[in-house]
This record gives structure tokens, C-alpha cells and sequence, in this order.
């Protein structure tokens, strides 16, 4: 996926829940932050996105331009329509999105995951292309295993997921 690709289904989802704001929670949030990142990191076709004064429109939203949908045959993307619960996240994470609006989103604005909270997520998900993901933002420097360690403790996690989460993030190098 392409940044411009992200722009539009931020505006295709916005449009769809009536929505200005559109929160990227899944690994194209990366493009929020890095709009030019290893193309290592770009290999979903789907962005996890739900609208973030209308999660409750999120049904709609993988409806329309969901899997399978139209437009996904038509663009070879798509928006996967998710919920705010979808990912375990640190506490903060609201104050720390980052803004993704151009001429492309049409006055809708894409908060994408901020590269440390995104990274975690993946962490605590814990499945093989999460770990993958993690290892690959990891090895392209673009985050500090140190500020994964002081986030990891604002998220509420059952002790052994979190020792568990900490064994994750001490096997990244420190420093990138």
C-alpha cells in the first residue's frame, strides 16, 4: 500500500460513516508517520481503519469498501472496518496519533498510530506477521526499543502476557 492509496480510503471511509476523522490502527498506520516507508513494511492491501466519532460504523464501512468488496476489485486495496478494541494499546496513544490530511483525504482526516504504540500492538498480537512487522520496523531504526519498554507498562496486560510482551521487545537491539 501507498500513501496516496491510504489517503483514500481515509476519504472512502469518511465518506462512508460520515465521518471527519478516521482512526488507522493496523500496520498502514506506518504510512501516517513514514510516507515513504521500506516497501518490507507496505505489503498489506488492507488498512484497519473505523471512524473515530462513529465506531459504531465501522460494519459499514467493511461493507462498502471492505474485502471482497467492489473496491477492492476495482483498486487492489482495502479498508477493513474495525474497532477501537481491536488493538492493546498504551495509554496515551489519542495524544500521540499522527495526522495524515492532503488534498487527496478531501477534509477527512486520517489519525494513524504513532510508530511506538503501533509497534506494541504488534507485539502484544503476537502472531508470526506481527512479530515480523515489529522486526522489520525494528531493523529500518524507526524505533527505540527504550520508549517501547517505558510504553509497555501503561498497557493493562494479565502479568505473564506482559512478561511475556517484555521478553519481545528486550530481544530488539537497543537503538534500532
Amino acid at each position: 500500500m501507498t500513501r496516496s492509496q491510504l489517503e483514500h480510503i481515509i476519504r472512502a471511509a469518511g465518506t462512508i460513516a460520515d465521518d471527519t476523522d478516521i482512526v488507522v490502527i493496523g500496520s498502514q498506520a506506518i504510512l501516517g508517520q513514514f510516507p515513504d516507508a521500506p516497501p518490507n513494511l507496505l505489503v498489506s492491501m488492507e488498512a484497519d481503519v473505523y471512524p473515530r466519532n462513529k465506531p459504531e460504523r465501522s460494519d459499514l464501512i467493511d461493507a462498502s469498501i471492505g474485502e471482497g468488496s467492489p473496491f477492492e476489485r476495482t483498486f487492489g486495496y482495502y479498508g477493513h472496518g474495525v474497532g477501537p478494541e481491536t488493538a492493546i494499546l498504551p495509554g496515551g496513544w489519542e495524544e500521540r496519533l499522527v495526522l495524515v490530511e492532503s488534498p487527496n483525504t478531501l477534509g477527512i482526516r486520517g489519525w494513524c498510530l504513532e510508530v511506538h504504540d503501533l509497534t506494541l500492538s504488534k507485539l502484544v498480537a503476537g502472531r508470526r506477521k506481527d512479530l515480523e512487522f515489529a522486526a522489520a520496523v525494528e531493523a529500518a531504526q524507526m524505533v527505540d526499543p527504550r520508549t517501547l519498554r517505558e510504553r509497555l507498562v501503561r498497557i493493562l496486560l494479565p502479568q505473564e502476557l506482559e512478561s511475556v510482551v517484555a521478553g519481545r521487545v528486550s530481544r530488539l537491539r537497543p537503538g534500532g
